[in-house]
């Protein structure tokens, strides 16, 4: 049975994205005690602080699926030696307005996949610096910069077996994590205050 939700983010909006088939293979090698939801970003608006006062719905439903999340998986390419810009959006929208951050104290686990063999390395050291201030604990090890094969992956499954053990670790890794976190800090996930974005 099913103890942790976990919310997860695809930042590729593409249709064909290698990283959403990499997601589909993760939850398919989770532990049973890992229940995972997507949460959609591709219909955001672009984030504004002239929102804050009245969030549209799409700004509602973002929020509502972090805050009702246990952990959050994010498993994105890199764009330009950065966060795709969809899924940095979406962080900033699930950060606001100040002190509502929806992701303080949520553990959370990073992986890409890329054709090159590290090719979300400056991608996930990025998201970690934003983690980080958003105050989202992360697992650090096993790092995991997956070479993208596509003769490797198959209607969801990952068919290649030194590929698909690794995955199985992370995320068993990943859930131990969560235990971590949560057992040490129960009653306070997304309640502390935030530090206010530039009002530029």
């Amino acid at each position: 049975m099913a103890q942790y939700k976990v919310g997860y983010f695809v930042g590729s909006l593409a249709t064909g994205s290698i990283n959403r088939t990499l997601s589909e293979a993760l939850i398919k090698v989770a532990p049973d005690t890992l229940e995972f939801t997507e949460i959609p970003i591709k219909d955001l608006p672009l984030y504004s602080y002239d929102y804050d006062e009245d969030y549209p719905p799409e700004g509602r439903a973002l929020k509502e699926a972090i805050l009702a999340s246990d952990a959050i998986l994010y498993v994105s390419p890199e764009y330009n030696r950065a966060i795709p810009g969809g899924l940095k959006n979406a962080i900033d929208w699930g950060s606001r307005p100040w002190g509502q951050n929806a992701f303080a104290r949520k553990p959370s686990a990073i992986i890409g996949a890329s054709p090159g063999g590290i090719g979300t390395a400056v991608m996930q050291a990025n998201l970690r610096s934003v983690l980080a201030f958003l105050d989202s604990p992360q697992l650090n090890a096993p790092e995991a910069y997956i070479t993208y094969q596509a003769n490797a992956f198959s209607n969801g499954e990952c068919t290649d077996p030194s590929t698909r053990d690794f995955l199985a670790t992370f995320m068993s890794e990943f859930e131990a994590f969560i235990q971590r976190v949560l057992s040490s800090a129960p009653g306070h996930i997304g309640q502390d205050p935030d530090t206010p974005h530039d009002r530029g």
